[in-house]
């Protein structure tokens, strides 16, 4: 199957949700991370039309999809259930990055014949101890309205943020309560799931809690695969970013993956 561009806007819950598609195979829909837009992941959504019918899109508040007056999981869940209904009978791969993850295997938890499968990219982690505590609370408040100037920087682009660092804030502190019970929905699945993380989730820093993080994202998939034996994994070389400064090497793994 091969399809044109095409550009339409899903509406739902009030929010305009801007949804792109093209490229020719299989369907595959690639659902991005917070804070990130379509023109964010041009090179990957690229590669993967050379072997894919590729649907992304715009998350509520991000890039160009509408502001929203929520931003909850629960609200990033019904939008990209409105977006794969546009598919109608395919059941395409889902391919998420970070939040984009979580959204994919509580979707196809829900909706276990929906889907052929799941690339995860960093997300979707069942880590074994919470990133956000009480004591880490001050300086992640300090993280977020640290993005002001970066969502003032970008504002009116199609890579904007319409967020607010609170909202950021918020909504970190509700995945991570959603994380904490993500094995029941994986045990839902039953399709073939390919982990593809980080080794520096948290960055390369060699201060102690970069540290910890990056031990405690390496534990959640070692859970992970405990728990699924039958699940594959594939680390990079990269921090979270890795959509973006990676789009070869993930693209090619997505490729290579057995679905």
């Amino acid at each position: 199957m091969s399809t044109k561009d095409s550009h339409f806007t899903v509406h739902r819950d009030g929010v305009a949700i801007q949804v792109s598609r093209g490229g020719r195979g299989r369907p595959l829909v690639l659902c991005p991370g917070l804070l990130t837009t379509q023109a964010d992941l041009r090179e990957l959504i690229e590669l993967l039309r050379r072997d894919h019918d590729v649907m992304t899109f715009d998350l509520r508040g991000h890039g160009l999809s509408s502001s929203a007056d929520r931003y909850t999981f629960e609200a990033f869940l019904g939008d990209f259930g409105a977006v794969m209904a546009e598919l109608e009978d395919h059941a395409p791969l889902l391919v998420g990055h970070s939040l984009g993850a979580d959204l994919a295997v509580h979707y196809a938890a829900g909706h276990p014949d929906a889907v052929s499968g799941l690339v995860l990219i960093d997300g979707a982690n069942p880590v074994p101890e919470p990133f956000l505590t009480e004591a880490d609370l001050p300086g992640f408040r300090a993280m977020a309205e640290g993005l002001r100037h970066e969502f003032e920087r970008v504002a009116g682009t199609e890579r904007q943020v319409l967020l607010t660092p609170q909202d950021f804030l918020d909504l970190n502190i509700e995945i991570e309560a959603v994380r904490s019970g993500i094995l029941d929905r994986y045990r839902k699945i039953d399709r073939p799931i390919h982990l593809i993380m980080s080794t520096s989730m948290a960055g390369n820093s060699d201060d102690d809690q970069a540290r910890w993080r990056n031990e405690n994202w390496r534990a959640g998939v070692e859970r992970l695969v405990r728990e699924r034996p039958h699940l594959t994994t594939s680390r990079l070389d990269a921090d979270h970013r890795l959509v973006v400064t990676h789009a070869r090497e993930i693209s090619r793994l997505i490729r290579e993956a057995t679905f």
